[in-house]
């Protein structure tokens, strides 16, 4: 599916003479939007294939994966089970309230029980309480959301030096950077505190879906606000004016913060002038209904 590319316009861009377009992933699917579509697509394909019934996976309380996946499954007809990081809070905020809505069993775990979520040991026990289901690990990214991913530029029209994607488990960008097959530049914007392991996580997943290396990308690791999930007044701050502005929402956690840094590198001068700049907005809308009510603010 094709995702509008919507380019924006003001006195900043101007006078630095970077021309900047959003492509808008966000409109992929009303539920199912932006990267997590994109990381699903072929891991829904295997479960049917492979005749499971039940998709599990992992993720916090107001995870865009555990939102994404309970919608895919209600979708397209699998059962679903979050397993959810720390302990049941009632009543479930609207990220759980969703899930739930669309038949998704959910199944609390302490913190230090959520560690072990690649463990042999604890998936075996999870598959043989739910018969088998078909594992999706944190975040969505395997192999095939890799090559789920590689698929967001293919419908890009026009002509660009460098594209840019928030990235919180790598998997995104690996796609990105793969499909790219080392043109173009690519920069990741870490929505993580100590976001420098992402460089050699991006690489193995890089490595293990194309079998190539690439040295045509940049992890940025000064825009995390303080850590994932983690907000700061400035950036709720250019947030609305941005929204207020272009009239796309963005969300605080990955597109708010990655537009936040583009807009400063631009600022800094760090785009030659002549650069033209793709920003993917990966969705994860949902999430905002999440911060509104635990923080008490517009985001």
């Amino acid at each position: 599916m094709e995702t509008p590319l919507q380019q924006l316009k003001d006195s900043l861009l101007q006078e630095h003479q970077v021309a900047l377009w959003i492509k808008r992933e966000d409109l992929l699917h009303p539920d199912i939007s932006g990267n997590k579509w994109r990381k699903l697509k072929y891991n829904l394909q295997e479960a049917e294939q492979l005749q499971h019934h039940t998709l599990l996976t992992f993720g916090g309380a107001y995870s865009n994966h555990i939102a994404a996946t309970a919608a895919a499954g209600k979708a397209f007809g699998f059962k679903t089970v979050g397993v959810i990081r720390g302990e049941e809070h009632l009543p479930l905020n609207p990220t759980l309230r969703f899930a739930t809505s669309c038949g998704m069993q959910l199944q609390y775990v302490s913190r230090e029980k959520y560690r072990q979520k690649d463990d042999p040991a604890f998936l075996q026990e999870l598959s043989e309480q739910y018969y088998q289901p078909y594992v999706l690990p944190e975040g969505g990214t395997n192999n095939l959301a890799v090559k789920g991913c590689t698929e967001i530029i293919e419908d890009i029209a026009i002509d660009y030096d460098y594209i840019c994607c928030a990235s919180g488990t790598g998997g995104t960008v690996a796609g990105i950077i793969a499909g790219l097959a080392g043109e173009k530049q690519v920069l990741a914007f870490s929505a993580l505190k100590g976001g420098d392991f992402l460089q050699k996580e991006i690489q193995q997943l890089i490595y293990k879906y194309s079998v190539q290396t690439y040295h045509n990308w940049q992890l940025i690791t000064d825009y995390h606000f303080g850590g994932y999930a983690k907000v700061k007044p400035e950036l709720l701050t250019f947030m609305q004016a941005f929204q207020s502005q272009y009239h796309i929402p963005l969300e605080p956690v990955y597109t708010g913060k990655m537009m936040y840094g583009l807009f400063d590198l631009i600022r800094q001068g760090y785009f030659p002038k002549g650069s033209r700049v793709v920003a993917i907005h990966t969705g994860g809308l949902q999430g905002n209904a999440g911060f509104k009510e635990r923080l008490g603010v517009e985001v």
